[in-house]
């Protein structure tokens, strides 16, 4: 079931953020409940395939491997120079980025076409293309080692 959210006048003219039933999205929004559990149905031939809200988003992960994140009930999956091609037809919309220090930082993940929604088959196709270029994420990671998520403390200090 879709999650109540306030009607508010001036947006329900915006139709790219009125949902189904009249409810207006919130930028950023993480999945409705209704929506995640219809992808997750979608895309079960792949494996078990589960969600994870996160940054004000959704994580879509298969076999522990982020391949796609939703926001507004949008699906975005995982782009790579090796799935760049079949990804062709999510150029038309912009990828899914954030702001940073003035800049534009670019996720690598790119807008699925809602017609996929329709196409099972076709949906299924595209998210392998995207959990293939997770799995080669994950293996690059893996070989430059750990990230260093704090700066190096100085030996023999102690407070």
């Amino acid at each position: 079931m879709m999650p109540e959210l306030v009607r508010m006048p001036e947006l329900l003219k915006k139709p790219e953020l009125v949902h189904e039933h009249g409810r207006v999205a919130e930028y950023g929004m993480v999945a409705s409940d209704s929506f995640a559990e219809f992808l997750r149905e979608q895309l079960a031939p792949l494996g078990r395939v589960a969600t994870r809200r996160m940054f004000g988003k959704t994580g879509m992960f298969c076999d522990g491997l982020m391949f796609g994140m939703i926001t507004d009930d949008s699906l975005y999956l995982r782009v790579d120079d090796h799935n760049r091609a079949a990804f062709k037809e999510a150029q038309a919309f912009p990828p899914l980025s954030y702001e940073k220090k003035g800049g534009s930082i670019d996720l690598f993940f790119w807008r699925a076409p809602k017609r996929l929604f329709d196409e099972q088959d076709e949906l299924v196709a595209w998210a392998q293309l995207a959990l293939d270029a997770a799995r080669r994420v994950a293996v690059k990671r893996e070989r430059a080692g750990p990230r260093r998520r704090t700066a190096p403390q100085p030996t023999g200090w102690r407070p």
